[in-house]
């Protein structure tokens, strides 16, 4: 009996939560006497994991998963998890695999904990710690069926190197027609930025900035800290910037180890999808704006004298220490 991990990946490559969740599995399976098991779709060079404690990869190789389908690819991990005869299932709390992780759950008939964070509180019976009431909590979830699955929350366990001797092994799952009901009809890609899911510093910006000519700091200050550039629900709303850059409750949820929000006010449901965030710096000329009062830091005045000075000084800084 092996934990099973589900390695997400982006164009043949391997996302950074994929190393997170072999970093936690690692533990969990050394406190349970157990070993590491992942599955993989379509990743091209899969030895990576051995640095993160995956004993094994079931490598799932398909034209037909070319593009994400959640009712297919929780089928191979249905699947995966019943060759391995896997009764702890790990899978990342990205857009992606929060699609994914019900459909398994409801398959296997397994207990499912979304948003966990830390190891288990307990083993036996087995409790987890999670996020709850839009991040402004913890609750301890007890799981009682023979099969569970845990939703890991981006950031909240780390990254831990443990060599392993991984073994690799082609998957054949059996993929039918009735796993495409849905079609995707198009996907837009962003090239040549840090994305959203695998950043850990996110730049984003608000109507404080006028307009989407003034973008241009945005991202100067994002390349200079090799961050993704981001944006509240009304900026995407006017089209200044796209849909996909759009974080909060109804947007992409973000838990970054830093967050900096630049002419963003703070609606309760903007706070509420980036409250994960380690440390969030807030810019605002209002000194009464809501987010104030959740920043870890705040800096009040104008964005469009401080940001660009803010960029200068962090030139200026990277270049004294190359």
């Amino acid at each position: 009996m092996s934990i099973l991990i589900y390695a997400e990946s982006a164009e043949g490559k391997f996302r950074k939560i994929a190393f997170e969740l072999a970093s936690y599995a690692k533990k969990v399976a050394e406190n349970l006497g157990t070993t590491v098991t992942a599955v993989t779709i379509n990743t091209t060079d899969v030895s990576e994991l051995s640095k993160y404690g995956v004993d094994k990869v079931l490598k799932v190789t398909s034209d037909k998963l070319a593009g994400f389908s959640a009712k297919a690819y929780a089928d191979v991990i249905k699947q995966a998890a019943q060759k391995e005869n896997a009764k702890l299932i790990l899978l990342s709390s990205t857009t992606d695999s929060i699609y994914l992780s019900p459909l398994v759950a409801v398959s296997l008939e397994a207990g499912f904990a979304s948003n966990v964070v830390g190891l288990p509180v307990s083993l036996s019976p087995f409790q987890v710690r999670r996020n709850s009431f839009s991040n402004k909590a913890f609750n301890i979830t007890e799981i009682s069926t023979e099969i569970k699955i845990l939703g890991l929350a981006k950031n909240s366990y780390g990254i831990f190197e443990s060599a392993s001797a991984l073994v690799e092994e082609d998957f054949n799952p059996t993929i039918g027609e009735n796993d495409f009901s849905i079609k995707v009809e198009s996907v837009e890609k962003v090239t040549g930025k840090v994305s959203i899911a695998d950043a850990d510093i996110v730049v984003s910006g608000g109507r404080g900035l006028k307009g989407p000519e003034n973008w241009g700091m945005i991202e100067d200050l994002a390349a200079v800290l090799g961050a993704a550039t981001a944006c509240s629900k009304p900026v995407s709303d006017l089209d200044w910037r796209p849909h996909s850059e759009h974080v909060g409750q109804t947007g992409k949820p973000v838990a970054a180890n830093l967050y900096i929000a630049i002419g963003i006010s703070g609606a309760i449901q903007h706070i509420a999808g980036i409250n994960s965030s380690k440390v969030k710096l807030v810019i605002n000329i209002d000194p009464e704006a809501p987010f104030f009062k959740v920043a870890d830091y705040g800096v009040v005045g104008d964005a469009f004298d401080i940001v660009p000075r803010l960029t200068e000084k962090l030139k200026a800084f990277k270049a004294s220490h190359s």
